[in-house]
């Protein structure tokens, strides 16, 4: 029978399952947020359609709209903007007469004609008690029969404040629209609701019969990326502008709107649908910057001499672009573009069918591409790391912008690479955490073990040096501690402040024991002899420091250690712990600051402890009188920098040295 080699039930995730959980609930987390889409990432969205606008192929217009246009020329030769009424008229009648299918003026006529040809018989105060929209001369009457004369859309303004009590009635034309909505949706309309309106005189709208309002307000950055061809106001709905001037052309009666999702409308013009949003807005496809569409100035529409058609057949709107009159706004490709130029687009895209639309599933549609992607994204970084992951989140977010800017340029659709961007970089981002995280717990973890595995080796080859000598252990153990208090109060001088750290002083002092580790290798006769040692005793005596420092080494070239920090002070300490600070000592002479800090803290730890002690050859000195020996070797045997931190740690030596005679002696008694 097979043994049961399955992971336990309880058992932790292993690394992979845990980056690609991790990558995963945070792509999920991004799509729900997503479909709320709160106001920043509405803003991150205008950004990335204003830059795929930018990038995107644009067409030329049909050629079946015209801008006339009230210039500084046109000014400088008839007046002040607008004209008077009988001149108006034949502005109108001269652009009607060239076989424009319609004309849509981009003004309000909200006042009646003031100028009259002569002033001074005026009387003024029968004027001002005639009603507002009763014409004061003849002049708006003879404008009202130009307009009666057909294909003529005039302008007008919708208001969002609360309704003015002295506001004047309209003569607005709304239109016949059926509103199909799904079922169980209520009889609200899903547009703008508008509380008042500025409009055209009464007598001049009614003899229009046609007329459109001309809002056009930005996003909330300033920028126009859409325009309402649908307002209701009073329970009626009418059209903009340019959708007016459409209508007229076609002549279509059969008008829908069509309520789709929450973020989507449509509107149903004959057998031509447009893409709408939840308000009735149309996304702009803008043909350039400014100036895309054929201009003719109003001067020379007056003066005639125009090609017989470059009004024919087109629709022709009138509208002011010199200084103190135009009406600038701000669009994706341009920061001055004339208001009458917006109307002219909407009339255009209409026209030619080819607007940009944001599909009812689009807020889903990108939901599951930031999934899709967030999946591959997570699948790449769990399986292959971090390298080939981050290639993967490149590659996948070009495909996706890549994309997007295909369907906007191509398909004429918008869908944002925004949240499906930000889930993918956050999962990414999320991912790598989680694995510096993982990596750090087990490298912690690790260090641990390290740290414990080098206590241990400390540990044993201190029993080690016990059970060859029990001095020597027991030596071992209170060298620790005096080193420890004598770096502590050396990391205070300037030369050894940036070298003793916390970290290596806590190194040192754990390593500081294994300095006569050496001493394995000496005979016992040596090391247990009553009596003083022969040179030739002496001699065998010093090789333990190179004993020490070549066990080591043949120890890293085995295990194939190298530039191990440890090992490295471990070899200062054992090596250099007998060198004098005036060259005298061994094993190789070293002088003054070849010998490294280490060496030079336990050599003097060496000597105090050793000479505190009782030996097997000799008494323990007392603790003043090491201290005056330790004293007179300054600058000889020892570093004088070092001999000044220890006269100001010498109490703490006392006590540290009374405490281990105190624990042997109760050991001894054991």
């Amino acid at each position: 029978m097979k043994p049961d080699v399955t992971k336990p039930r309880n058992a932790p995730l292993d690394r992979q399952q845990l980056i690609f959980l991790c990558g995963l609930g945070t792509v999920l987390a991004a799509a729900a947020l997503g479909s709320y889409h709160p106001e920043p990432l509405a803003r991150l969205d205008y950004r990335a359609y204003d830059a795929m606008v930018g990038w995107a192929r644009t067409d030329p217009p049909t050629g079946r709209v015209v801008i006339v246009d009230v210039d500084e020329r046109s000014l400088s030769a008839f007046g002040q903007w607008p004209w008077r009424r009988d001149l108006l008229g034949r502005f109108i009648a001269r652009i009607r007469e060239s076989g424009a299918a319609v004309i849509a003026l981009d003004v309000v006529f909200a006042e009646p004609d003031r100028t009259e040809p002569s002033a001074d018989t005026l009387d003024f105060d029968l004027l001002q008690r005639q009603p507002r929209d009763s014409p004061r001369t003849g002049r708006d009457a003879a404008f009202a029969d130009t307009l009666r004369a057909g294909r003529v859309v005039v302008g007008y303004a919708f208001t969002f404040q609360s309704p003015s009590r002295q506001s004047s009635p309209c003569v607005l034309h709304p239109l016949g629209l059926a509103i199909e909505r799904p079922a169980g949706e209520g009889e609200a309309f899903p547009l703008f609701h508008a509380s008042d309106a500025l409009c055209s005189l009464p007598s001049l709208a009614q003899a229009a019969g046609t007329s459109g309002f001309l809002n056009a307000v930005p996003d909330s950055d300033g920028i126009l990326r859409r325009v309402p061809l649908l307002i209701e106001f009073d329970g009626r709905v009418y059209p903009g502008l340019a959708l007016a001037a459409v209508l007229l052309t076609s002549n279509t009666r059969e008008i829908a709107l069509r309520v789709g999702t929450a973020n989507a409308t449509t509107l149903l013009v004959g057998n031509r649908s447009v893409a709408l949003d939840a308000k009735g807005n149309l996304l702009l496809r803008y043909r350039g910057k400014k100036n895309t569409f054929p201009y003719v100035s109003a001067a020379d529409v007056m003066r005639g001499g125009l090609a017989s058609d470059v009004f024919r057949d087109r629709i022709v709107l009138v509208g002011a672009t010199a200084l103190g009159t135009r009406e600038a706004v701000t669009t994706p490709l341009d920061t001055l573009f004339a208001g009458v130029e917006v109307q002219a687009t909407v009339a255009d895209n209409l026209l030619g069918q080819d607007f940009i639309s944001r599909p009812e599933l689009a807020s889903f549609a990108e939901s599951v591409a930031t999934i899709v992607l967030g999946i591959v994204i997570a699948f790449l970084i769990a399986k292959t790391g971090p390298a080939w992951g981050s290639l993967g989140v490149i590659a996948g977010l070009a495909a996706l912008w890549g994309g997007a800017e295909w369907a906007l340029s191509t398909k004429r659709v918008f869908l944002s690479p925004v949240i499906p961007t930000l889930g993918g970089i956050a999962a990414f981002g999320v991912m790598l955490l989680a694995g510096f995280v993982r990596e750090r717990r087990r490298a912690d973890r690790a260090s641990v073990d390290r740290a414990i595995a080098r206590h241990l080796m400390i540990q044993s080859l201190l029993s080690l040096s016990e059970i060859r000598d029990a001095d020597t252990g027991r030596h071992s153990r209170r060298t620790q501690q005096y080193v420890r208090t004598l770096a502590e109060q050396l990391s205070a001088h300037p030369r050894f402040r940036g070298y003793l750290t916390p970290d290596r002083i806590d190194l040192l002092a754990t390593l500081a024991p294994l300095h006569d580790i050496g001493k394995v290798g000496v005979p016992d006769q040596l090391l247990n002899k009553p009596g003083r040692l022969t040179p030739d005793e002496i001699t065998e005596m010093r090789k333990h420091p190179s004993y020490a420092r070549e066990v080591i080494e043949r120890a890293e070239r085995q295990v194939g250690v190298q530039d191990d920090d440890i090992l490295a002070m471990v070899k200062e300490i054992v090596y250099t712990h007998h060198e004098w600070w005036d060259g005298h000592g061994y094993p190789n002479g070293l002088q003054g600051e070849q010998i490294p800090v280490p060496g030079r803290v336990v050599t003097l730890v060496d000597v105090y402890d050793a000479l505190t002690t009782r030996r097997v050859y000799r008494q323990a000195m007392s603790h003043d009188t090491v201290v005056n020996l330790i004293v007179e070797g300054r600058g000889t045997q020892f570093d004088p920098a070092v001999v000044d931190a220890f006269l100001q740690v010498a109490p703490d030596f006392r006590g540290i040295s009374v405490e281990y005679v105190t624990v042997d002696a109760r050991s001894a008694a054991l």
